[in-house]
């Protein structure tokens, strides 16, 4: 089966880094068990309550996952790249989705049922292994953004996400790490642990301070925090 830009699910598959354990065989019946589909910008993959039935691989574009609080806040737990998973804990006993997974720009994603997947890692110890580690991974990541949220004072958290952001975006150029996002003043306040407000006073420092550059488009970061 050919995806919308001519490349097979398989070829996804084999050059997706995640899965660099699975034999070939594995990443074929892997590719006949799963759905490609095509996301466009601002729509979601799941929602909250929705049946946790499969996992995602993101093939093309960015995808927002996040939650809201019982007053309306937004709460983002992250922004994931091509040649990331998610929906990963529907594979930790998840039942129901408990966030949206929303994408940020038009996005190619293939579905597998989580059933199959969890079939294809009882034989594969290696990927199964790579799994629990992801989980881990993101859960410190939380955890480690909880206690910033405590210890932290409000321009440190700021100047640490965009560090943290430079390290799973950022592409060197000559003028600096740039950081192909398009955030606005909120998506970073929520992802600081901040408001708004606060970001914003806190960006305009860092841009005049000539620390960074910022536009809807990108973020620059031209010296090191």
């Amino acid at each position: 089966m050919e995806s919308a830009n001519g490349k097979s699910k398989l070829w996804f598959f084999e050059n997706f880094n995640f899965l660099e354990s699975m034999t070939k065989v594995e990443k074929m019946e892997l590719s006949e068990c799963s759905v490609m589909k095509e996301v466009k910008r601002n729509e979601s993959v799941y929602l909250p309550h929705d049946i946790s039935s499969r996992i995602y691989f993101l093939k093309k574009g960015k995808v927002k996952i996040v939650s809201f609080s019982e007053e309306g806040r937004e709460l983002i737990h992250g922004i994931l790249k091509a040649g990331e998973i998610f929906g990963e804990l529907a594979l930790a006993g998840e039942n129901r989705r408990e966030s949206f997974a929303t994408v940020t720009e038009d996005s190619l994603v293939c579905l597998v049922g989580i059933s199959e997947f969890e079939r294809i890692l009882k034989n594969n110890p290696m990927l199964n292994l790579e799994v629990i580690k992801l989980i881990g991974f993101r859960l410190k990541r939380i955890r480690t953004r909880l206690e910033r949220m405590w210890f932290k004072s409000a321009e440190e958290r700021v100047k640490f996400l965009l560090n943290e952001l430079a390290e799973d975006h950022g592409i060197q150029t000559v003028n600096g790490i740039e950081i192909p996002l398009r955030l606005k003043h909120q998506e970073i306040a929520s992802l600081a642990a901040t408001t708004r407000q606060t970001t914003t006073t806190i960006l305009n420092k860092l841009v005049k301070q000539g620390e960074i550059e910022y536009d809807r488009r990108r973020i620059l970061i031209k010296k090191q925090f």
